[in-house]
Formats: C-alpha cells, sequence, structure tokens
C-alpha cells in the first residue's frame, strides 16, 4: 500500500511540476515618438536690389513692434548679405528701409522653413 501512496504522490508531483514549465519569454515591444527636429533659425538677408539698404528689422510676429535697427552702424549694399539667428522659433516679420527712406516689409515668416530673405526692387522674398 505504499507503493501505491508513493506512486499516487510521485504523479502528483509530476502534474504540478509539468503545470510550471517555463514559459516563452514574451517579446516586448517599445514604440518610440519621432524625435522633433530642431529647428535651425539662422538666415540671411541678401540685397539684389539696386540701392544700399540702410536699416534692417525682424522680430517675432507676436511681438507687433520693430525694435533695433539690425544693422546698427553698418549698411547692406546691393550684393552683400549678412547672418543672422533668431532667437526664438516661429513667425518673423522683416522690414527693410533703403537709403533714400523707401521701405518694404514681409510678415509672418517661419525662420524654420525659410532660411534666406531676399531684398528685391519689388520688396522682400523669404525661401
Amino acid at each position: 500500500m505504499l507503493r501505491r501512496g508513493a506512486m499516487g504522490s510521485l504523479v502528483v508531483a509530476a502534474l504540478a511540476l509539468g503545470a510550471c514549465t517555463p514559459q516563452q519569454p514574451q517579446q516586448v515591444v517599445v514604440v518610440q515618438q519621432p524625435v522633433a527636429q530642431a529647428c535651425d533659425t539662422s538666415f540671411v538677408v541678401v540685397n539684389n536690389s539696386g540701392a544700399t539698404v540702410e536699416r534692417l528689422y525682424f522680430s517675432h510676429s507676436s511681438l507687433g513692434a520693430w525694435g533695433a535697427d539690425q544693422l546698427g552702424q553698418s549698411v547692406l549694399p546691393p550684393g552683400r548679405q549678412v547672418s543672422y539667428r533668431a532667437a526664438n522659433t516661429g513667425n518673423y516679420d522683416f522690414r527693410v528701409v533703403w537709403a533714400n527712406g523707401r521701405a518694404a516689409e514681409i510678415r509672418g515668416v517661419n525662420v524654420c522653413r525659410a532660411s534666406r530673405i531676399t531684398v528685391t526692387n519689388g520688396g522682400l522674398l523669404a525661401s
């Protein structure tokens, strides 16, 4: 009788061990959100007009004011360019004043998309 009891215990133990067989490891997939590309806010202002630009203004469109002349004591002669970096991303407004007092403006230029402001005889272009 002992044998039967011992055999029964072995069968129960074997079944219990069978239930504890290691399971296949689960694969964990981590989906990463795309990393936002940093915006390069650098741009050039190129004078392709026939006159000297005496004053250049640009400011974030949300400000509603031009601020200081960015050329300072300098001027931007025809055929020359000057480089800048905007302090923030977003839309900017640009204004130039030529030596004869004539002015031109362009508004709402996204500096993350446009890296060149071209001064022409007909006004300003962003590209």
